[in-house]
């Protein structure tokens, strides 16, 4: 399945246990291979953000490769 990046911006991201971390905000893309590295999502405020990697501005930084599914949320298999 192909998606633009726009359609998933905005999208609720769970782990594949059912836990929501948050929602989509940005990607980061390598400017040389334009491969998509990392998801970043701003997060659920139930989500402990130490847990996670996350940016300058609290977002959470997700590789890219673990998403999994994308419907009406997007999936993470998030190994903690």
């Amino acid at each position: 399945m192909r998606k633009f990046l726009t359609e998933l911006r905005g999208k609720t991201v769970m782990t594949n246990d059912g836990q929501i971390l948050g929602m989509i905000d940005n990607f980061v893309v390598d400017t040389v291979t334009g491969i998509i590295a990392h998801v970043l999502v701003t997060p659920n405020e139930d989500i402990e953000p130490r847990l996670f990697q996350s940016d300058a501005s609290g977002r959470l930084v997700l590789p890219f490769k673990s998403m999994r599914a994308v419907k009406d949320v997007v999936v993470m298999d998030i190994g903690k």
